[in-house]
């Protein structure tokens, strides 16, 4: 497929008319294209005919970046390199914002475009009125064939590219062949949501043939339940697994967002008890929009953004009240639950309806309510539960048990669809399915299970070694950390600072990190980690490197509350004294007053554990994780409450880092 507005040989580009040239553009662009872009086309091919006369190869004018919505202004193939170049028409300075512009987008191809990751990638910032200030062109440490970013001007654009192509060595690169490749891009779910509001694919947005294939398939599934639910006026409930980071969330985004069609009344929402990610997706389309309107030249009010998408991501808890306050079945016909296991058990709405909400005499549990307030309307309805197996992290979630156990008790008619992995361990509804299979309207459909993970494109095993770590299954934990240590760094340490160094040397662009903890790990003061002052996630996951709010700044850190759902290029994991490495198993501890005390209920302790999980596989890239040394003379800190789980993680494999 051709993703740049304009395409062409240099010859032929160096032969066409600049008007014919912008002609092309301006009839490529979905939107009416305006003066001061035109005439930043306009200088781009002046100053880069003369540039070019002695090159060959191919270059690209508005090159699309899908997984980040954002176009290169130009693209050039010469020799045995790829050229990046995001012109700053007028400008003096060379920002930081767009050094991490133009090393986003040549780390978008190097990682996500299948033809490019072992070609040489040059990533180029023109301010075109800045000072003579050009460096010969360096090689980043990652022997990765990707060029540090150069700073030029426009004078000294062709100085760029000839000290580039002296390092870079190869045969020139097949242009037909590098158009051919795949793009593969692994979104966070940020990105996703963001691409999928837009009415991308999951297809455009997916990693390989096979996760989009799968993410495809599920949404079909679900989306022919709806189907067959409204043309036969009945009510259905889905259930659909997946293994970690496969995309239940995103399949959930965009099952939503496909069906929502006010002209003929069909409203589906997107409902999560996850408050930190709902209030960050809603932010982060709301952004995205004034941004995309802005450069339509339309002046767009963040506030109505904000209202457009409330329509169709609501916290549940919010959805629930409202069902409260009014008896009459909710505009939406279609619900998604996502992390529906988190859902509270009766003992759990009873004592909140009754503490916060004076309702003294209510005997629901959430799943129960919310399959009735679903069932009041007259015709049809369907629910779609996405369902994460070992990820329940708060008192009171009653995991997918009780929505078997609902539907059985009173919704003998609805129909119900299951993935055939939902009788594995770890969704602990084995027992629980036997009581419904004397039904006629349950249907197993294993296309409602998503198989494939793509939330590492480094590598898709962690998620297994976390679970192998955590299980004290070491020797398999070591095989599967030398399985995927080249691709995807763990390394440990007990010096804090020395993990802050590792993070910022490690990220390159616009990559996030940030530390994340245990919200047990109440003995870090010393280290200027402090789990109970507030922060704000929406800040913490959104803005930039500027903001000492953000996560980038390591000074606010996230627990496994604030996290969950979404993930960081690169984690610092800093592992308190909470939850300690023992032979006989993990030690599970709970700090009151000023000591540690027992966690005895084995409720509390699998909640700690599925906490470290979370934090553990929060990473894309890669993870440090931090065990302090402890402190002799402070007896909430004795090193013997730190020392065994560093050497465990020692044992499995870990680089120490020095």
């Amino acid at each position: 497929m051709n993703r740049a507005y304009y395409s062409d040989s240099i010859a032929k580009f160096l032969s066409r008319s600049p008007e014919e040239i912008i002609g092309i553009l301006n009839c490529s662009s979905q939107f009416s294209v305006l003066q001061t872009q035109q005439q930043a086309w306009q200088f781009q091919i002046n100053l880069l005919r003369p540039i070019l006369g002695s090159y060959d190869g191919k270059i690209y004018f508005e090159y699309a970046i899908p997984r980040m919505g954002r176009r290169i202004d130009v693209l050039l193939l010469i020799g045995p390199a790829i050229f990046v170049l995001e012109f700053k028409v007028g400008e003096q300075e060379f920002t930081a914002y767009g050094v991490d512009q133009v090393w986003d987008y040549a780390l978008d191809l190097k990682n996500f475009h299948e033809t490019t990751h072992e070609q040489f990638v040059v990533p180029v910032l023109i301010a075109t009125e800045a000072n003579n200030s050009f460096i010969a062109s360096t090689l980043t440490p990652n022997n990765d064939l990707l060029f540090n970013p150069v700073k030029t001007n426009a004078f000294q654009l062709q100085d760029v590219i000839e000290s580039a192509l002296m390092l870079a060595d190869g045969n020139a690169i097949d242009a037909q062949n590098w158009e051919n490749g795949r793009y593969c891009p692994t979104p966070t779910i940020i990105e996703a949501a963001m691409a999928l509001y837009n009415d991308h694919t999951v297809a455009d947005i997916s990693r390989s043939d096979a996760s989009a294939k799968n993410l495809r398939q599920t949404t079909e599934a679900i989306s022919d339940v709806i189907r067959l639910s409204r043309e036969k006026s009945c009510k259905s409930i889905c259930f659909v697994t997946g293994v970690p980071g496969a995309g239940k969330t995103l399949v959930g985004l965009n099952v939503a967002n496909k069906h929502i069609h006010k002209q003929d009344n069909l409203y589906s929402v997107f409902l999560s008890g996850n408050g930190p990610l709902v209030a960050i997706l809603r932010e982060a389309l709301a952004r995205d929009k004034v941004r995309r309107e802005k450069e339509k030249g339309v002046r767009f009010k963040k506030s109505t953004a904000l209202s457009e998408v409330k329509m169709f991501i609501q916290n549940v808890h919010h959805f629930r009240d409202d069902c409260l306050k009014d008896s009459k079945p909710p505009i939406e016909h279609v619900a998604l639950f996502d992390e529906a296991q988190r859902a509270w058990n009766r003992e759990q709405t009873s004592s909140f309806m009754k503490r916060k909400k004076s309702t003294p005499d209510f005997n629901q549990s959430e799943p129960e309510f919310l399959i009735s307030c679903l069932d009041r309307h007259e015709d049809w309805a369907v629910i779609v539960c996405l369902v994460g197996g070992g990820q329940e992290i708060n008192t009171g979630e009653a995991g997918i048990s009780e929505w078997i156990n609902s539907l059985n008790r009173h919704f003998p008619g609805w129909h119900i669809y299951i993935s055939g992995h939902l009788h594995d361990s770890e969704y602990g509804a084995g027992k629980i399915l036997e009581q419904i299979s004397f039904r006629s309207n349950v249907t197993y459909n294993n296309h409602l299970h998503l198989s494939v993970s793509m939330r590492s494109f480094r590598a898709e095993n962690v998620s297994l070694l976390v679970k192998q770590l955590l299980d004290q299954n070491t020797n398999d934990a070591q095989n599967t950390f030398r399985s995927l240590n080249d691709r995807y760094p763990i390394v440990i340490t007990r010096d804090l600072a020395k993990a802050k160094k590792w993070l910022k040397e490690k990220a390159r662009g616009s990559e996030r990190y940030g530390i994340i903890v245990s919200s047990q790990a109440e003995r870090l003061k010393p280290h200027a980690i402090d789990v109970k002052t507030p922060m704000d996630p929406i800040h913490w996951f959104l803005d930039d490197k500027h903001d000492v709010r953000s996560s980038y700044y390591l000074e606010d850190v996230a627990t496994e509350f604030h996290v969950q759902g979404l993930e960081l290029d690169w984690a610092c994991v800093t592992w308190d004294a909470d939850f300690r490495y023992s032979p006989n198993g993990w030690e599970c501890k709970s700090f009151c007053g000023n000591r540690w005390i027992n966690i005895n209920k084995e409720e509390r302790k699998q909640y700690l554990k599925n906490a470290y999980r979370v934090l553990l596989t929060r990473a894309r890239q890669g993870m440090v994780i931090v065990v302090p040394q402890g402190d002799d003379e402070d007896a909430t800190r004795n090193p013997a409450f730190y020392d065994p789980t560093f050497e465990y993680l020692r044992a499995t494999g870990f680089t120490v880092l020095e």
